[in-house]
């Protein structure tokens, strides 16, 4: 290769040709950028090249790549354009702070029949409405991983708020993941849905379910963790490059380790704890009663509320 060679894409590199590349694109570093922020030995494994070849493929796509600085100012001033769905309650909205806000992904963890689920169909309506009913005037992309979703629950729903049912579940895009990786291939080939149908929001229910199931044991926990946290990268890339909400679902396990108190804790480890913005635990109440605890927030302080699941929908 020419020194002088611009290097714009993977096989631009030093020692990087077209089948190392593809290797690379599978395993989810489908970028200079990604290529850049890479640890030299893991790199050198998933490309199938020495560690020598690997730091130099880093250093080149490095010096190729630059970073772009903003000051809090600037930040601030494009946190304005956030926009927030209504969750039908009040006090639900006031606890997240405003409501469930794009750029950004919200995490729901709870026992079954928490209401999880119900969120996300209660989202799905309300996400339709315009700015200022509660809504983004956007539609709504939802992978369904347990056979979860339900148009009758949405059109149910949706009567509630006085919105024509067909409509609203014309402008819901269902796909139905029966794997890991039909389900990550979701989220990939995602862009021009998103631009074409003007997605406001993105629903996985559940994000870890086949994940749980199809790496079992230690040996594979690892793996599953490299590819929850790549599902999770793409998830949020999303978010930040089309201004959209993405809210997920997730499993939980009892943990032996908790003597005292509640051991319920989420699946996903560290990897997902650290990815979600905002992590909400649902729990049963009594009757219709459901219990929220905002588990974390970079903006609001933790707390609780108390919402209902009727037949209409979410409400106080």
């Amino acid at each position: 290769m020419a020194k002088d060679k611009a290097i714009r894409e993977l096989e631009d590199l030093p020692g990087i040709g077209e089948t190392t590349a593809a290797k690379l694109r599978a395993a989810g570093i489908d970028s200079l950028d990604k290529v850049a922020a890479s640890i030299p030995a893991e790199f050198s494994e998933i490309a199938g090249i020495n560690v020598e070849a690997a730091k130099k493929a880093i250093q080149a796509a490095q010096e190729s790549t630059t970073v772009n600085f903003l000051t809090g100012e600037e930040i601030s001033e494009k946190r304005k354009d956030i926009g927030r769905i209504s969750t039908g309650a009040k006090d639900f909205d006031e606890l997240i702070g405003g409501g469930v806000e794009t750029n950004g992904i919200t995490e729901t963890y709870g026992r079954f029949a928490s209401g999880k689920t119900q969120l996300g169909f209660q989202l799905a309506v309300n996400v339709q409405k315009p700015k200022e009913k509660g809504g983004l005037d956007g539609n709504v992309l939802f992978i369904d991983t347990e056979s979860t979703f339900r148009p009758e629950r949405i059109a149910e729903i949706a009567r509630a708020q006085n919105m024509d049912p067909e409509k609203v579940l014309s402008n819901i895009y269902v796909v139905k993941a029966s794997t890991t990786p039909d389900q990550t291939l979701a989220i990939e080939r995602s862009d021009k849905l998103i631009q074409e149908k003007n997605i406001k929001l993105i629903i996985v229910d559940s994000l870890t379910a086949l994940f749980r199931s199809e790496f079992v044991g230690r040996g594979a926990l690892g793996e599953r963790q490299q590819k929850l946290n790549m599902h999770l990268h793409k998830l949020q890339t999303l978010a930040d490059k089309y201004n959209l909400a993405v809210y997920v679902t997730n499993q939980v396990m009892d943990n032996p380790a908790i003597m005292f108190g509640d051991p319920t804790t989420p699946i996903g480890g560290n990897v997902l704890a650290h990815a979600a913005t905002t992590m909400l635990y649902l729990r049963k109440s009594k009757e219709d009663k459901r219990i929220v605890r905002l588990v974390d927030s970079p903006s609001v302080p933790e707390g609780e509320c108390v919402i209902k699941i009727t037949p209409k929908g979410i409400s106080e």
